[in-house]
Formats: structure tokens, C-alpha cells, sequence
């Protein structure tokens, strides 16, 4: 019951997105099965709590396949949010708070992470605002949790999702919603072992390798990331 109120609730919001926005999805890696045996999804390019309207991208089966397998850390201040953290937790009934540090509840987090899941992270870790930096003025960066999350995970893909950004839609602290905006979404599908043994996961370093490859990855996707349209 949990699993069809969850899939009731992403097919809502999809649809939502779908009456009020225009989406220009692009895939770089197509492929006949590319939207399967995904085990890690990451989402790159955090920039509002309104990314939920970013469902639009993804195929109906990939939710009936996946939303309850899927595993997810959330900021704990997110999630305590009336709306916005609502929509999260029932979403994701899976979602786990954690703070912003290296504490217990990633070390929790990590404890669910168990084979068959669906590992959904925002490796950014909090979201940038409209003059490129982070609410406290600091610059963007890919954490390494997620190679955290990659050491644990032996099979199937790695999916990088790279939001084209949404301050034109909503920004951090705004309480306005912009309809009828075009909302920019790309998709890469990497082979989790062929990625790990690229970036050498039994050597030291690898956390690092792992950051400076998705930044990189990053960059060349969505190089002009500062995003002030209106």
C-alpha cells in the first residue's frame, strides 16, 4: 500500500510538471535498455527544492520498477519543511535524514544501503543559489559520499542525471513558483564496475578521483551553472 501511495503521488507530480512545463530532456549514452538495472542515481546540480518537477524526465516503468527499492539521504532541514519535506517523505518512504556532516547518520544511511537498492543521492549536498555559491557563500563541490556508496555497489549503473537548473523556476527562499518555464534535464549511464575500475577503487585516492570526475563531468554538461533567468 505504501508503494502504490508513493507511486500515485511521483505519477502526480509528473503530471503536473508535464501540464505547466516545457522539458528538454537529452540523453548522452542512448541505449535499447538504457533506463535499467540502474543501482545509483545521482543528481547533479542542485539548485531547488522544487526539483521533484524533474519526475517529468524519467519513464513510467522506472517508477513502477524502482520507487520501492529506492534509498535516499535527505538534509534534515528539508525534510523538516512543512510542503516541500512532505512531498519528500512520502515519495521516498525510504528517505533518511542526515546532516551535512560527517556524522552517525551518514554512518546510518550507509547501513541501509543493501544490495537490490537504489541508491538516489545529490552529491553536491546542498543546493546553490543564484549567484553560483552555496548559502553561505561558499563554492559548489561535489562531496565524496558518493564514493562511499559506489565501494558498496558492485552492479549494474551508475545514472547521472544533470539539471540544466531551476532558480527560473524557483530559487532557494522564494515562495513564488513560476509556471510555464522550460525545464532542462540530461541523462549519462555508466557501467558501476567498468567506473570503479577506471578510477582505480582499490587504491588510495579513489574518493578524490570520484569528486574530480563528476565535477568534471559536471562542468562539461552544464558549464554556464550560475542560473538567473526569470
Amino acid at each position: 500500500m505504501k508503494y502504490l501511495f508513493s507511486l500515485t503521488i511521483a505519477l502526480a507530480v509528473k503530471v503536473f510538471s508535464k501540464l505547466f512545463y516545457q522539458l528538454e530532456l537529452k540523453i548522452l549514452n542512448p541505449t535499447p535498455d538504457f533506463w535499467e538495472n540502474i543501482n545509483v542515481f545521482a543528481f547533479l546540480n542542485h539548485t531547488s527544492l522544487f526539483e521533484p518537477l524533474l519526475f517529468s524526465s524519467l519513464p513510467n516503468h522506472f517508477y513502477f520498477n524502482n520507487i520501492h527499492r529506492a534509498v535516499l539521504p535527505g538534509a534534515d532541514i528539508t525534510l523538516e519543511r512543512p510542503i516541500v519535506g512532505k512531498i519528500y517523505k512520502v515519495v521516498f518512504p525510504q528517505i533518511i535524514s542526515i546532516t551535512r556532516k560527517r556524522d552517525s547518520s551518514w554512518n546510518d544511511f550507509m547501513d541501509k544501503v543493501k544490495k537490490g537498492s537504489l541508491i538516489v543521492i545529490a552529491p553536491e549536498g546542498r543546493m546553490m543559489r543564484p549567484n553560483g555559491l552555496d548559502k553561505h557563500g561558499n563554492p559548489m563541490t561535489i562531496k565524496s559520499g558518493i564514493a562511499d556508496i559506489l565501494l558498496k555497489t558492485d552492479s549494474g549503473y551508475l545514472l547521472l542525471g544533470y539539471s540544466g537548473g531551476l532558480h527560473h523556476v524557483q530559487s532557494p527562499g522564494e515562495r513564488k513558483l513560476r509556471l510555464f518555464k522550460t525545464l532542462e534535464m540530461t541523462y549519462e549511464r555508466v557501467s558501476i564496475a567498468e567506473y570503479k575500475e577506471k578510477l582505480r577503487h582499490e587504491e588510495p585516492g579513489f574518493h578524490r578521483r570520484v569528486v574530480e570526475d563528476l565535477t568534471l563531468r559536471l562542468e562539461r554538461v552544464v558549464p554556464n551553472r550560475r542560473d538567473t533567468k526569470i
